[in-house]
């Protein structure tokens, strides 16, 4: 098992310039900030209207709002140490629980007969999540490019190449979290390979 321990990152008042520009990147660029906007897009391209976008806020109550107020809470109460949650050991039970609103999200979008690409991206990201979350447990893989590289490779598919300079953002997040020495290289790589599989495997057999 994994005993890598990331520091604390330098707040923005002592950080240089690139430990700003990392971290910006990094928070704008965060997790449940990618999944949010990831479900509005496919929403829109479900249906080509404005319904869509109604179905992605939907979908994005479960798969983001629910799992970032856990967040919240969990960093309130002092049992998260930041919200991007450095410390491994301390993922487990929020990305547990928010599994569980995914879940519960997948469920109501089912019975309430939600678009097939709609169903099928959050069914993705459940995927997706699963297979962090089963990482994570011994090792220190990095979500923020799992999410991000699924992301991408969501709208690549959905959207087709006019979406590939999106690929360019998975390298921004990837040298932030490495310049802020939240992770490896080996976890990097990794969360990127993982989050790109799961996302292009379940999208593509269920849209």
């Amino acid at each position: 098992m994994s005993t890598f321990i990331p520091p604390a990152p330098p707040a923005y008042s002592e950080a240089t310039a690139k430990e700003r520009a990392a971290k910006l990147i990094t928070d704008v660029l965060a997790p449940l900030n990618l999944v949010i906007a990831l479900l509005l897009l496919i929403g829109w391209h479900s249906t080509g209207s404005i319904a869509g976008i109604g179905w992605g806020l939907l979908a994005a109550l479960f798969c983001g709002g629910i799992p970032l107020s856990i967040l919240r809470f969990g960093v309130r109460r002092g049992r998260l140490g930041d919200k991007h949650i450095r410390i491994r050991k301390q993922r487990v039970l929020p990305m547990t629980a928010s599994m569980a609103s995914v879940i519960a999200g997948t469920a109501l979008l089912h019975v309430l007969h939600a678009p097939r690409e709609l169903f099928a991206l959050v069914i993705a990201m459940l995927v997706g999540l699963g297979s962090t979350l089963a990482v994570t447990v011994w090792w220190q893989i990095s979500i923020h490019n799992a999410v991000a590289a699924g992301a991408v490779t969501i709208l690549l598919l959905a959207y087709g190449p006019v979406m590939l300079p999106l690929v360019l953002a998975i390298g921004a997040i990837g040298w932030s979290r490495r310049l802020l020495k939240a992770h490896t290289l080996p976890q990097l790589i990794a969360g990127t390979l993982v989050g790109a599989a799961a996302a292009a495997t379940a999208f593509s057999l269920l849209r």
